[in-house]
C-alpha cells in the first residue's frame, strides 16, 4: 500500500493554527519562503480570530484542522 504525501501548505497552515490559537507572536513563522510563508500566516491569522472569539481549548476542536473526522 502506497502513502500518499502531505500537502505541506497544509501542514504549514495547520501549525500556523496552532501557534495562532495558543496566542503566540507570528514572529515564530519558521520561514521565509513565499508560498509557506503565506499559507502558515493564513493559519496563524485564522488561529488568532478565533482566539479572539473566546474559542480555545476543548470549544475549538471543531475547528482545528489537523483534526478530521472520518465516516465510519
Amino acid at each position: 500500500m502506497k502513502r500518499q504525501k502531505r500537502d505541506r501548505t497544509h501542514s504549514v497552515y495547520t501549525r500556523g493554527y496552532k501557534i495562532g490559537l495558543s496566542g503566540q507572536s507570528r514572529d515564530k513563522c519558521p520561514s521565509e519562503q513565499d508560498e509557506v510563508r503565506t499559507s502558515w500566516m493564513n493559519g496563524w491569522r485564522e488561529g488568532r480570530e478565533d482566539r479572539w472569539s473566546g474559542m480555545n481549548g476543548v470549544s475549538a476542536i471543531h475547528k482545528n484542522p489537523a483534526v478530521t473526522i472520518g465516516n465510519s
